[in-house]
């Protein structure tokens, strides 16, 4: 099993949920609905780490990229 998880720390629905600033109920959609891995212990879900990174990061790109703004071409109150 510890090869499956490697050293990816697991965090509690509530921990994504914190950090996610969204309610548990969501989180849990999320895990029900495939769209964040998880690991099921007993009764409890555990999200790894990274599953949260990926989750975030292919729902919203352009927050881990953040590309330089061309000031030139960029719009906006002057």
């Amino acid at each position: 099993m510890a090869e499956v998880l490697g050293s990816d720390p697991l965090m509690t629905v509530a921990e994504v949920a914190e950090a996610m600033r969204v309610s548990k109920m969501t989180v849990y959609r999320l895990v029900h609905a495939g769209e964040m891995g998880s690991v099921r212990i007993g009764r409890s879900y555990r999200i790894p780490e990274s599953a949260l990174e990926h989750y975030i990061s292919s729902t919203n790109p352009q927050v881990l990229s953040a590309a330089p703004v061309d000031k030139d071409t960029a719009t906006g109150p002057s």
